[in-house]
């Protein structure tokens, strides 16, 4: 060896050897997190996104987290939003976390983002439900599950309180502004973003299309189950309700609010401050009033998000949008589980929806053309509430930019709900899609052959559409933007084709009524 090169070898060994950075340890503008290897996937959970909207925090707009030293343990979920459960109440305000899924092998690339707004009725539900682990790894895609306030600590209300009936929009554009600011880190592309969400996500979905605050903070969308028009008759969505939209007014939601702090002792100029000092066990029982009470004339929705969109006040990006076949089974389902609803019940129930056009309605669907009374009025609801709205909301949006629509139609999906009721097969209910995307509560439930071949072809028409705004990729059957009058695509494990959903659901019809 030369002494050139036996210099060199001795120097070599004094110089510190470089580590490679450790894939599970990550950067936010916080701190830094520890995830864990899940799989075919990288996770890190409970990071936090947001101050602890507690104390004076409380129905003000989230602030950023306080920095911490060292590595924060992202192996866990954070605390769920506080929710009434079938077990104890939750009650911690403490919640303002979300949830990574990377692909193990990401390599150097920089990926797609998918950021999940989950469901729930805005009352229910975490982010940390909706696992994402075959998303990402089939998908070459990173997904964010979000957390946000929910119920009467997310969309109350009340006189002269800023930020009334938004603080849950206003957690979800939080989250949005951390994955711009922090998904680099996890390999993300900030430049490359899908917000998406199912039932309230979806509905939440379809208000920030229409919300100037959350311009530049994505790039596509896909509403599922949750379109801007969708819109209920009195006693359509739950007996004895009045007529709804998943959006609520302004003055309403004050009202609502003050009604709520009043019977709570909590009057005069100083009722909020007072609410404020109340336990969250106290305010828990009133959050089924702040349903569907996202709120429009406000900042972050100026107006109401079915007006906006139809006069074109929305982010044009590409978007698929679409729901379930039979969506109101499931909600049918448990009316009937209380008590049955019976012949007469039915035309009960088409009185105090439709008035005067009650008969025509029953004409149209009589009973004795379904299993039974329950299954005619889930038909009816289906088809005027969900799918017809949701059919001309895709009109609407294919005139200024590319629309995907769907309709999942697996009546032998896993029943998810755990909603049944006798003369009413649960079908393609509201909700059973999910298990086709996500590990709920952690689990695949997908066992049957023909039902894992529309998992993974779901996964793949959802991925590439975060991937590249088209879902259609070599070797899928076609899925063409719709064009007015269709095509929808019909998701089902026999075949995946197009369908005539306008005729199927009867959308001349209730065209034609006035409702």
């Amino acid at each position: 060896m030369h002494l050139f090169s036996i210099l060199l070898a001795g120097l070599m060994t004094m110089l510190p050897v470089a580590t490679p950075p450790d894939p599970l340890v990550a950067r936010t503008d916080a701190g830094l997190v520890r995830g864990k290897e899940s799989g075919p996937t990288r996770t890190f959970s409970g990071i936090r996104f947001a101050a602890p909207p507690v104390g004076e925090d409380r129905w003000k707009p989230p602030r950023p987290p306080e920095p911490w030293k060292g590595v924060a343990d992202a192996t866990k979920p954070g605390n769920f939003c506080p929710q009434s459960t079938t077990g104890a109440p939750l009650t911690d305000e403490d919640c303002l976390f979300l949830n990574v899924t990377v692909p193990r092998d990401a390599g150097g690339r920089r990926l797609p983002v998918l950021v999940w707004l989950h469901g729930g009725g805005y009352t229910r539900d975490a982010g940390s439900l909706y696992g994402a682990q075959r998303l990402a790894d089939q998908g070459g895609v990173i997904v964010v599950t979000t957390n946000y306030r929910l119920g009467v600590f997310g969309y109350f209300g009340h006189p002269g309180l800023a930020g009334s009936g938004d603080f849950g929009l206003a957690d979800q554009l939080s989250a949005l502004r951390w994955t711009q600011h922090n998904i680099a880190s996890f390999g993300g592309n900030p430049g490359d973003v899908t917000v998406a969400g199912q039932s309230a996500g979806g509905m939440s979905t379809c208000a920030l299309l229409t919300s100037p605050a959350a311009t530049g903070l994505f790039h596509k969308a896909a509403i599922m189950s949750g379109s801007c028009l969708l819109n209920w008759p009195p006693g359509g969505l739950i007996p004895n309700q009045d007529a709804q939209t998943p959006y609520s007014p302004l003055a309403e939601t004050e009202a609502d609010g003050k009604a709520v702090a009043t019977s709570l002792g909590c009057t005069g100029p100083a009722a909020v401050e007072c609410l404020r000092r109340l336990p969250a066990a106290d305010l828990l029982p009133h959050t089924q009033t702040f349903a569907n009470h996202l709120t429009y004339d406000t900042p972050l929705l100026p107006s109401d998000p079915a007006k906006a969109l139809r006069h074109g006040a929305y982010h044009r990006v590409p978007v698929i949008s679409g729901g379930t076949h039979d969506e109101m089974r499931s909600f049918v389902a448990g009316v009937a589980m209380v008590k049955p609803i019976t012949e007469e019940r039915y035309q009960e129930f088409l009185r105090k929806a439709f008035g005067e056009y009650a008969d025509e309605v029953g004409a149209k669907y009589p009973s004795r053309d379904y299993e039974s009374p329950a299954m005619a009025w889930a038909t009816v609801t289906t088809d005027r509430s969900w799918a017809c709205p949701t059919a001309e909301a895709d009109r609407v949006m294919s005139e200024r930019g590319p629309v995907y629509a769907y309709e999942f139609d697996d009546k032998n999906a896993p029943n998810v709900n755990g909603v049944e009721a006798p003369g009413l097969p649960h079908g393609a209910a509201h909700a059973l899609d999910m298990a086709y995307l996500f590990e709920l509560g952690g689990f695949d439930l997908i066992e049957r052959p023909e039902q894992k071949r529309l998992s993974d072809q779901m996964i793949a028409y959802w991925t590439a559409f975060v991937r590249t705004g088209d879902p259609n990729t070599p070797g899928s059957p076609r899925w063409d933007p719709y064009g007015g009058r269709g095509p929808v695509l019909s998701l089902a494990p026999d075949a995946i084709r197009p369908t005539d959903h306008d005729v199927d659901h009867r959308c001349g019809f209730w065209a034609s009524v006035g409702s």
